[in-house]
């Protein structure tokens, strides 16, 4: 029996197949202008695998911020749930769950084998991805090329708590020539002291995982575990988190 979850977000979607024990395969895509096109695009890629979308082998559950764009999906669930069961997993212990998604920031509490609470940030991109997406964009970089620049550098300070003044304020350390490596080190850091408040606010229960697409970034898991005074784990499938959790979901 095949369990597949899609966790479609705002700049990638990620894809498990998992068999009710372990990961049989995971792939992400651009998700692009439409979810729904993207999600006709991971149905032919797990057909590809050889998926057949029959409820006698296949079960999918879809989540993210365009899982209703999921025709072929057997049920939809709320992102809270699937990162934190998805980050459970990969910790194998009640934890705290830290996803600094494109378009919001979780801190989702994993106990027991369920989310107990949780604390979102949605209300303004300053503190997620999709900020320091902005800010790779405005200086002609990738965001891997971003990540790795900020590990250089010696971060300018970036006050604002918005993200127009915020990109007003690198746009006037760009006109200054003032170092990238140094533009790039104020935007993570910015970025992870918002992250360590919310964490601070919702609080520390067990280990703490980072999740989602930075959870990849070395430089981003050491600064956000200076800032909150606790050591912050990270996971080669971190990013795939809340795709992970959906499968789950279905297993049961």
């Amino acid at each position: 029996m095949n369990f597949i979850g899609i966790d479609i977000g705002s700049t990638a979607a990620k894809t498990v197949i998992f068999d009710g024990d372990k990961i049989i395969n995971c792939f992400t895509l651009p998700t692009g202008w439409n979810s729904k096109e993207t999600s006709e695009l991971i149905k032919n890629k797990l057909i590809d695998f050889g998926v057949v979308f029959d409820k006698n082998t296949t079960k999918v559950i879809a989540t993210g911020y365009g899982r209703i764009s999921v025709a072929f999906a057997d049920d939809v669930v709320t992102e809270i749930k699937c990162h934190g069961l998805g980050g459970g997993y990969l910790l194998k212990e009640n934890c705290t769950v830290v996803d600094i998604g494109g378009q919001d920031t979780k801190v989702i509490t994993y106990k027991k084998g369920m989310v107990t609470n949780f604390l979102m940030n949605d209300k303004c991109s300053a503190g997620t991805g999709k900020f320091i997406e902005i800010m790779a964009n405005r200086m002609g970089l990738s965001l891997e090329e971003f990540l790795e620049l900020s590990s250089f550098g010696k971060a300018l300070n970036i006050s604002s708590m918005c993200t127009v003044f915020a990109e007003s304020e690198v746009i006037g350390y760009i006109g200054a020539g003032a170092d990238r490596r140094d533009i790039a080190a104020g935007v993570i850091d910015s970025v992870v002291t918002k992250v360590s408040q919310l964490v601070n606010r919702h609080g520390i229960e067990g280990k703490c995982i980072l999740t989602g697409g930075l959870s990849q970034s070395s430089h981003v898991s050491s600064k956000l575990s200076k800032k909150i005074g606790q050591y912050v784990f990270t996971n080669e499938l971190g990013r795939y988190a809340g795709a992970l959790g959906a499968a789950i979901i279905a297993s049961k």
